[in-house]
């Protein structure tokens, strides 16, 4: 199979810790209109690269060739995969071993972490300066994120910076150590989940996403509605269990 059609590969690793590659090295890691399947990790989704270059952005070579009905098409689709990215039911981190640009920061904004390599130079939105816009979510997550001076300036200018300036600014959660790549210290921080149920983390990601849009009373009712749902769960029991025996819990995700 050629490198541009296999756009991501899956991979399972241990403590339910599950990795999605993006995997065509030779357009940089472009984003394009062929989607391969999904699959559904246990407690943590890492998102990452094959090859030097997180991902490019839209592949232009292939945009080139689109009508203006397929290039709208195209990008209604990728704001859907990126949305179902940001609702996904456990936590996602986006492990950046390379440059992200365009719509490929706006895929890792919609991850709940960002942990890149202390070594990357290239993370921005070169958008305008090919006539558009950031048009995949990133005129409204960056913002989010980085409030809205930060993200103008990235927007507006095209600007790259790097990881250590992105760090400080808030765009990136971790880098890693020296002799470290992004996607090694953010499976430590995967590694650091994993030991959690599986169910209590996809009720502490509702409980949190949803509750930052509401008023704080009716978020604390729905965290108590969250919470309720794990009352009756066998991992629930295993927990205390595993605590009365002084073992490590073994969560099944029911």
């Amino acid at each position: 199979m050629s490198n541009r059609k296999a756009q991501v590969h899956h991979e399972a690793h241990e403590d339910g810790i599950h990795r999605i590659v993006l995997d065509r090295p030779d357009a940089r890691n472009a984003i394009s209109s062929q989607r391969p399947a999904g699959h559904s990790p246990l407690r943590c989704l890492v998102i990452a690269s094959s090859s030097a270059c997180f991902c490019a952005g839209a592949d232009l070579v292939e945009r080139k060739t689109m009508s203006e009905a397929e290039v709208v098409a195209f990008l209604a689709e990728l704001r859907r995969v990126f949305d179902r990215v940001a609702a996904f039911p456990v936590p996602t981190i986006a492990a950046i071993d390379g440059p992200a640009l365009g719509g490929g920061l706006e895929l890792a904004l919609a991850c709940d972490f960002r942990v890149a390599d202390s070594r990357v130079q290239k993370l921005g939105f070169p958008e305008v300066q090919l006539g558009i816009i950031p048009g995949a979510g990133g005129t409204q997550r960056a913002p989010r994120l980085l409030g809205p001076t930060k993200a103008k300036e990235l927007i507006y200018t095209g600007r790259l910076i790097d990881a250590k300036l992105a760090l400080d600014w808030g765009l990136l959660d971790y880098v890693s150590e020296k002799d470290q790549t992004g996607t090694e210290r953010a499976l430590e921080l995967a590694k650091g989940m994993a030991r959690s149920a599986p169910l209590a983390l996809a009720s502490a990601k509702a409980a949190i996403n949803r509750g930052q849009d509401l008023e704080l009373a009716p978020a604390l009712q729905w965290e108590q509605a969250c919470y309720e749902e794990l009352l009756p769960t066998e991992d629930r029991r295993e927990a205390l269990s595993a605590f009365a025996d002084k073992r490590v819990p073994v969560f099944h995700g029911r």
